[in-house]
């Protein structure tokens, strides 16, 4: 996944700094994150959701809000208002560069944000929330004896998540003042609300106010123990998952033509997890699947094994040419399983490089239906000329290059 530095003017006039995670192929669609309240644009939840769409052919620009990370600016000096100030100029800098986001996700009070911005992006098509507050004030409750302060003060130090911040009076009185709920009806815009039952920063009851205030079509997943900030990564690529999946029913998505002798298009593996052996495999922007390895191999078992997915292209491909066959004779054929097993047997034409061994695929074919034997037999016959199973018996040419 190629991401870009990216920089646009915020509402104080201060370079704020983003990435512009691209996908490898084709760019489909465009979407804007916003990260969670004093967080960064390289916290987990929003780098493995960007990764995920990234994948399935959609930019994502996620970015640090005014006076965080590594943005200008001073952070008490910002307010609720300030932050959608931010994401609509965010809007328009990819508008700009012609990828105006059909596309906008916000996590925790950049859900609230995101809400309160979405109105004002002509270009949306879809917004999600991930463990939004409904009230946007309800982020004070975690101020403490520092809430006094600031209302005394003008502003103080206030810790937050392991980390201390200074909050400034006017997004104190921002947030008291801010009521989204008209803005949520108004949104007119596919909405997913996605939050945890268990979430003990922002409760669950938030994500019923917001789910009560949108119109239709909206949705809501639960994102069962998962905590506030996503910090375990199946949680993350859970999250990711599920936008990228939910996505594609609001979004055009349609990839173009493929590549001059690529019929089905370019089949893309990234690494998922580089202390581990997890891998994204995506075919265009509609099919996403997993692989791995065992954990007795150093994987995670998330996912088959390449020799499993393997087996897998060889059954299917398998149960399709004997439905096709038996379709086309008007044959009571009723249902078709083929159960694969792969192994490493020794071999005495086997070359060196092997090793002295040879693969082996165990294929069982079962056949269910009124089938006479001389069409059980053939049917069997012509399981031989699946294309996979030519591909596996004849010697294949795999050309390497450097991308």
């Amino acid at each position: 996944m190629p991401t870009e530095r990216f920089t646009f003017e915020g509402h104080a006039g201060g370079k704020l700094d983003a990435r512009l995670d691209l996908p490898d192929g084709p760019h489909l669609a465009t979407a804007l994150f916003a990260h969670c309240f004093t967080c960064s644009k390289e916290i987990l939840a929003a780098k493995r959701i960007s990764a995920r769409l990234a994948g399935a052919g959609i930019a994502v620009l996620r970015f640090d809000f005014t006076g965080l990370g590594h943005s200008e600016g001073e952070f008490e000096n910002t307010s609720f208002t300030s932050n959608i100030d931010d994401l609509r100029l965010a809007a328009a800098a990819l508008e700009a560069r012609g990828m105006a986001p059909s596309l906008v996700i916000g996590h925790s009070l950049g859900g609230a944000a995101v809400l309160g911005a979405a109105g004002q992006i002509a270009s949306a098509r879809a917004v999600v929330t991930i463990g939004a507050p409904f009230d946007p004030g309800h982020v004070l409750h975690n101020f403490g004896g520092a809430l006094g302060r600031i209302e005394a003060d003008g502003t103080a130090e206030v810790a937050l998540g392991g980390r201390t911040v200074r909050i400034g009076r006017e997004f104190v009185e921002d947030v008291r003042a801010e009521d989204l709920q008209d803005r949520i009806a108004g949104l007119r815009k596919a909405l997913l609300v996605l939050h945890a039952p268990r979430d003990e920063i922002v409760g669950i009851d938030n994500a019923a106010g917001i789910f009560r205030a949108a119109k239709h079509p909206k949705s809501f997943v639960t994102l069962d123990d998962a905590d506030h900030l996503i910090t375990r990564e199946a949680d993350a690529e859970y999250v990711a998952g599920v936008i990228a999946a939910w996505a594609r029913r609001y979004l055009d998505l349609r990839a173009p033509c493929p590549p001059p002798g690529a019929p089905e298009g370019i089949v893309r593996v990234s690494e998922a997890d580089t202390k581990a052996f997890l891998q994204d495999i995506n075919a265009g922007p509609d099919h996403h699947i997993l692989a791995d390895e065992p954990v007795a191999y150093g994987g995670t078992n998330k996912g088959m094994s390449p020799y499993g997915l393997l087996s897998a292209g060889l059954g299917a491909c398998t149960s399709m040419t004997i439905r096709m066959y038996a379709r086309r004779k008007g044959w009571p054929l009723d249902h078709v399983r083929v159960d694969v097993s792969h192994d490493k047997v020794h071999a005495q034409d086997a070359d060196a490089a092997s090793g002295g061994k040879a693969d082996k695929f165990r294929r069982v074919i079962f056949l269910e239906g009124d089938l006479d034997g001389d069409q059980r037999a053939r049917l069997l016959e012509i399981a031989d000329r699946c294309p996979v199973h030519r591909t596996l018996e004849r010697t294949s040419r795999i050309e390497t290059v450097a991308g």
